[in-house]
This record gives C-alpha cells, structure tokens and sequence, in this order.
C-alpha cells in the first residue's frame, strides 16, 4: 500500500535514492511542495494520479484505452493495437510518457516510457527554475527523469476494487526498480466527472508571488 504523500511508504529503508536524487527530494520536501505540479496547474506524476482523491475514468476501445483523471484534466492513451515502445529518445518526452499495454489473462499490463523528467547534469546545489513541477513521482517530491520506464499492472478483483502495481525503473535515479501497490474503490453512486480547470481563480501562484501576468 502507499500513503498519498510519498511513494516509500512500506518499502523497507524507503525508496532506493540515488544520492543527487534524495538531496533533491529532501529540497521539494523541505519547500512544503512549493514545486508540485499539482500546484502549478501542470500535469502530475503517474502514481500522483493514482494516489489523489479525486475521481478518474477509464474508457476501453478495441485499440486505445483512455485513462481521463479529474485532478488537472489528466488524460493518458494507451495503445492497445500491439505496438512496441519506441526506444527512450525516439519518442518526444510526454507530460505522461508513452504508453502501450497487452492483457495478460484478467490483468492489463501497462509499459511506459519517454517522460518528461529532470535532468541530474543540471542540479548544482540548487534546484533549477527549470525543474518546477517536472518529474515529481509522489507529493514528496521523489523525482524521476527521461529515462524512467514504468509497468503497471491494472486488475479488478471484484465489482468495486482495482489493484494497480506499479513498478518503477529508473536507473539515473535510483540504484533498483522498485514497486508499490495502489488501491482504488470504485464511486458506487454512479458520478461523473467534473472540470478541473486549474488556472480559474488559481489562488497558490497569487499566495506564493508568482502569479503569472
């Protein structure tokens, strides 16, 4: 299981940080999320999406499947028409990578690639105004770059429960793959989603001085 906030939770001595990627996590955690892409009004890290309370939509077509998540109008297309992924670099980097995915049995197997993440080369101390809101892979601050591959495994044990295992690989960040496991209950009252319009009477840029003019 994971906590909302941060992706170690339950991972024995916490996530396998590269050393640059733990100086950088303790800097977004000590900002008080300052940074979040959630904040921003920029698009979130996968397991973000997966972890916020707000609602998503899952959309199956015999080639694509579409995830729509309401928390900042998430959208992701998985290829279903059984493509390969295209080498890291080949693709452009995606907000929320390229993403194709086969069944295996009752579970669907989801592979993603070409993030748009942070580059380690460019942190010298600090962390670049060019990093705010890129590669954040939990609320924490946890971050990921452009060579991060992730596999998900999506299965629905009964009418109202999804499990979702999500495997990160990532090896400019961390030392190993690692993975957790997310658990989401279906909304039994039948609700739609609402528009997330993040910029519409946005008040954290105002609070924080840098609303943009």
């Amino acid at each position: 299981m994971i906590s909302a906030g941060g992706a170690g939770t339950g991972i024995p001595g916490g996530l396998p940080y590269r050393p640059w990627a733990a100086d950088l996590q303790k800097m977004r955690a000590a900002e008080g999320g300052l940074n979040d892409p959630d904040g921003l009004c920029l698009p979130q890290g996968l397991l973000q999406y997966h972890v916020d309370p707000q609602p998503l939509k899952i959309v199956q077509t015999p080639t694509q499947i579409l995830i729509i998540y309401e928390s900042n109008y998430g959208l992701r297309t998985i290829y279903m028409d059984g493509r390969s992924l295209p080498p890291l670099g080949q693709a452009q980097p995606f907000w929320h990578g390229y993403s194709v995915g086969r069944w295996d049995g009752d579970t669907l197997v989801v592979e993603s690639n070409n993030f748009r993440g942070v580059d380690p080369n460019e942190i010298h101390g600090v962390e670049p105004a060019s990093f705010h809101g890129v590669g954040w892979l939990d609320h924490r601050g946890s971050p990921y770059t452009e060579a991060m591959t992730v596999t998900e495994r999506f299965r629905r044990v009964n009418y109202g429960r999804l499990d979702i295992e999500f495997t990160v690989d990532d090896p400019k960040a961390y030392t190993k793959p690692f993975t957790v496991s997310v658990v989401q209950q279906i909304v039994p009252d039948g609700s739609e989603l609402i528009e997330f319009i993040c910029h519409e009477n946005q008040m954290f840029l105002k609070l924080t001085g840098r609303e943009r003019r």
